[in-house]
Parts: structure tokens; sequence; C-alpha cells
């Protein structure tokens, strides 16, 4: 049998030695278009900073090395440019020398991954302005930073490389501005989890403009001004623009193959194209959600492994009957913002929201592991189930334990497990690594306790809406210490601490609704509790706390940091004339 597999990286390499070490007798024909047939996408960031000191760590393996191990003929540098379904042929092209040959397959496999987003915004042939997917773009960045020796850095984009980029400018000494279209960095995030990263980001002096777009860049002698749709100028010595990836499909639509509604191709769930002969893998297909069950574009290098070894498989078995079946991907991923993890697994709530699904969402703040053991760290966690109980999806951020948290919680989703059974998980406990109540357990203790009725909660979205809308149709108690009222409070909140709960219910009013809160939400549980045990009828708890709703209502963006002419932070004072106009 003769294979083509177009494509290298996570999705082409993997397949090619999954082949081999399934038929050493097959011919495999491994075809990239770039110079390096398999590397490490998700380290190219941290090469910017030197946390990946030699650049030689993020090859994977050479050309050479993988031929020698595999027997694959691997041609790096090579374009295919068409196939011919009818002939089972495909033509490429040498890039190096311009020679085109015709190969013949039996079988072909299209991995062409994903091509960054570059809009015809006025000005964006800059030399100045740079995307990061592979290795000769990271080439590109350090030449440019050894050249020009930048101070002012601009990431165009919130999403995970953008702010990974961010991070590494930060790093290693630039004034960093990220600029994000939407309301709120992290896209597979919701808007409170993402404020948290927000937060994060204003302490590190990071500037951050939010709900703004870039109407034109300029270049100027020594730097590049972008100008923003909101008439906000920023001074720029580097601009990496990273504002997503679309499936490079061009060459599946142009032999015929069907594509997707959302623009990937087209594959069944054994990840076979429209033509029997030719499967596809990786960012350029589309894949069913495994919680929704809608179709997906999934860019990650996770599931285009698995994608790779099932698809290598099925390209060998002589039979259709004996294909192995893709049964999805949940979206699952994680992202160093500076100190934080931000982990996500399954749907976020606005999904939910816009699918229609019935669901509800909590919020808990637990530690990473006994308090009382030195470094325990906050990890706030956010669940989403539908009203049956079964888990859609989980966001965590802390500075420690948020992947384990979100790991267990994927793992949960694939086995359709429910939030009464992530109460009842069993999970590794010692002090230095957990609590006997793990932040999974109290998740699903807080949500079974909303499933049964046992805990009425609203949300920061419900209480802000109230607040603006109709303050007096509520009466708000604040259940934490006068010490920590006196801090901070919310609007018309009054203050009536737990431990005097019970000695004070008569100055609370029987007739009117009551919303209680506390810190994080679990004192404002227990005064839940108390309140319904002692009669009152129409209660409900801040879930999340005081802290999710500071978080999520402060403002979220960071702009007018720098003063772009002389390269320096702004004080406190300037920052504030600056804003105020």
């Amino acid at each position: 049998m003769k294979i083509i597999i177009i494509g290298g990286v996570a999705g082409g390499a993997t397949a090619a030695a999954r082949l081999r070490r399934c038929d050493e007798q097959a011919e495999i024909i491994l075809v990239e278009r770039g110079p390096y047939i398999s590397f490490a996408n998700c380290g190219l960031p941290y090469h910017i900073s030197g946390a990946i000191a030699e650049r030689g760590k993020l090859l994977v393996t050479t050309e050479q090395m993988f031929e020698a191990r595999y027997n694959v003929d691997v041609r790096s540098r090579t374009e295919a440019l068409s196939i011919d379904r009818t002939n089972k042929t495909v033509t490429l092209r040498n890039l190096d020398s311009g020679e085109d040959t015709i190969e013949s397959y039996d079988r072909l496999l299209l991995s062409p991954g994903a091509e960054v987003l570059k809009p015809p915004i006025p000005g964006i042939g800059s030399p100045r302005i740079f995307t990061l997917r592979n290795v000769p773009d990271l080439d590109r960045i350090m030449t440019a930073m050894a050249d020009s020796k930048p101070r002012r850095a601009v990431v165009i984009g919130g999403g995970f490389i953008g702010l990974e980029v961010a991070e590494n400018f930060h790093d290693r000494g630039l004034f960093t501005t990220v600029v994000e279209g939407a309301s709120h960095i992290l896209p597979p995030f919701d808007d409170e989890m993402a404020a948290i990263a927000h937060a994060h980001m204003r302490e590190k002096s990071v500037e951050l403009y939010l709900g703004d777009k870039v109407s034109h860049f300029e270049d100027r002698a020594d730097h590049t001004i972008v100008f923003l749709a909101s008439g906000k100028r920023i001074q720029a010595d580097i601009i990496i623009l990273s504002i997503g990836v679309r499936p490079e499909v061009k060459l599946a639509r142009d032999a015929g193959l069907a594509l997707g509604n959302i623009g990937g191709i087209k594959v069944d769930e054994h990840l076979q194209t429209s033509d029997p002969s030719i499967f596809a893998v990786g960012d350029a297909v589309e894949v069913v959600n495994r919680v929704s069950g809608k179709l997906a574009l999934v860019p990650l290098a996770g599931p285009a492994n698995r994608q790779a070894r099932i698809v290598a498989d099925n390209m060998l078995a002589t039979d259709p009957a004996a294909y192995k079946t893709y049964r999805g991907a949940m979206g699952t991923a994680i992202l160093k913002v500076f100190d934080l993890a931000a982990a996500c697994t399954g749907l976020n709530e606005a999904t939910a929201k816009a699918l229609g699904i019935p669901h509800r969402a909590s919020i808990t703040h637990s530690g990473s592991h006994a308090s009382y053991y030195p470094g325990s760290q906050q990890i706030s966690l956010k669940l989403i189930y539908g009203l049956d109980g079964r888990v859609l999806g989980a966001q965590a951020i802390g500075i420690d334990g948020a992947d384990k948290r979100i790991d267990v919680i994927a793992t949960a989703i694939k086995a359709g497990m429910t939030v009464e059974d992530l109460a009842d998980l069993e999970l590794a406990y010692a002090p230095p690594f957990g609590s006997a109540k793990d932040p999974v357990n109290v998740a699903g203790y807080v949500a079974s306790n909303v499933l049964d009725g046992s805990h009425d909660i609203i949300s920061w979205t419900e209480l802000r809406d109230i607040l603006h809308d109709a303050p007096d149709t509520i009466d708000l108690i604040d259940v934490r210490t006068p010490e920590e009222y006196a801090i901070a409070s919310l609007p018309g909140a009054r203050n009536i601490e737990l431990n005097r709960l019970r000695q004070r219910l008569d100055e609370i009013d029987r007739n009117k609704p009551l919303v209680i809160f506390c810190q994080v939400g679990l004192r404002g549980y227990v005064a839940y509790r108390i309140l319904k045990q002692s009669g009152f009828k129409d209660v409900r708890n801040l879930t999340g706390g005081f802290k999710t709703y500071a978080w999520a209502t402060e403002k979220q963006a960071n702009p007018d940091l720098f003063d772009y002419e002389n390269i320096r932070l702004l004080d406190a004072s300037e920052i504030e004339s600056r804003r105020n106009g």
C-alpha cells in the first residue's frame, strides 16, 4: 500500500509514525511545505523571553531522524499543488528547486493545519508586524528583536497564543499592550472567569484594551502607530497579529472534497472525507463536540494526535467495518497567564445559553491543598451542568492545581458523569497535595445542592441587573465580618455577621426577597440554610461570593498605562488624568 501524507507536525507526523509501527511494508511519503516536519508549536512563544533558551529544543525531530527511525520518505519544503482523485495522484512541487512531480497513492491523508487570520487592514503589510505559527515565524521575530531592540510591543488578539506572546514580551522587558476586540480575553472562558486574568495582568502592568479593534497601521521612521477604532493611538516597535486561525482547505476544496458548514474539511466518524480513499485530521477538519453534539473546529495538538492514531489504523484496514471511530473533542485546554494557570473543558456558560441547553452554573473558590499546610493557593472553579446533573463544562483559574482539577472534570465529562458523581469521587489527599474535600468534590457538593433545591443561588449578572434596575426589590445582606464589610461591600448591602445571624433574625423582613453573600459563597450557604429553616421563603446566595462579583464588575480594561513617547510606565495620577480626558 502506498500512502501519501500532506502536512506534518501533530497530525501528519504522528500518523506516519503509527502507520510504520503497524505496517513495515507500506510505502509512506510525508510531505511538508515548511522546513520542519515536527516542532513544538505551543513552545514557540517561550523562546522569545528565553524561558526555552535553545531553539533546537523546539524541534521534536528532524527529517533525517524521522527517516532513519521510521523508514518514511520525508519531503520537507515541498508543497502539494493539486489532487487528481480520478487517477489517485498528487502533484508536488519542491519549493527549493521548483521541480514538479506526480505521485500516485492508494490512501491519502490531509493534515494541512490552519492559517493565521490576516484581514485586509490598511498598513498590515508593515515590516514590524509579525505572526507566530511556526519556526520560521519565530526566527523572523527573533531576528527583528536582535536587530531593532524593541522597547514597545503590541499584541493584537487576546487568545492563547496572543497572551503567551504578551507574557514573554513582558518577561523580556518590553512595555506590552494587548488589544482584544471582544469584551474579554480568553475566548473559551466566561466573563467573570476571564476577569480574574484581567486583574492579574493589571497587576503585572500589561496594558489591556478590550472591546476595541484596529482600524489601521501607519509606519514611522522608527516605529509603527496602531490606530484603534476608539480613536486611541498606540506606538509600537514590534507588533504580533494573533486574532485567530482558519482551516487551510484550498487543496481539499480544489479537489472537490466536501467542506462543512463552519469552514473545515467534512469528515465522518472514521475521519474519512467524501472520497473513501482520502482521510483528514487536525486543525483543518470539523469534528463533533462531545458535549453539545454540534460540529466544531478544535485547533489543539491533543485532539490532532488522537485523530492521527485512529486514522492510521483506518487507512491500513482492508474492511471498512473494522474502522475505528473518533468520538469527538471537548476542547480541553490550559494556558499560563503569568503566575496563573487558566484551564477549561467542555462548554462554557455562554455557549450553553447560545445553544439553548437548559443548565445551571456555580462558582467555588477552594484551596489547592490543605490550608494549614504552607503554600496553599486559591483555585476559582466554575462548573456548568445540565438540569439532569450531567457535567457540561468547567473553567478553573489559579496559581496551583487548576490543571489537575480540569483534567479530572474532563475525564468525568467523557464518562458521562453527573455532579453527584463529582461529589463522590475518591481523589488523592495529603496536606501538601490536596484537601479531604477536593475542589472538585466541593464543586460537586454545591451543584448537587442547587439541583436538589437545598441551595438557591443567584449569579453575579442577575444581581448586577437587579442592583441597577430595581435595588429596592431585594434585601441585600452581607454576612461577612464587620471588618470585611468596612473594607468593601456591595451597594445597598447591610452587614449581619453570620455568627450573629440567629440572634438578629427579627431585623430581617420575612416578606421581602433576600440575597445573601459572603466572600466566596460558603458562609453565604450556611446563612442561607439558617434562614430557610427559620421560615424565610425567598432567599438566594450569591454564587462565588463578593470575590467573583468584584472581579467581574470592576473595570476590566487597563488602557493609557504607558507614556509611549518616553517609553515609561505612567504613575497613578497621570493614568487617572489621561483616562478622564
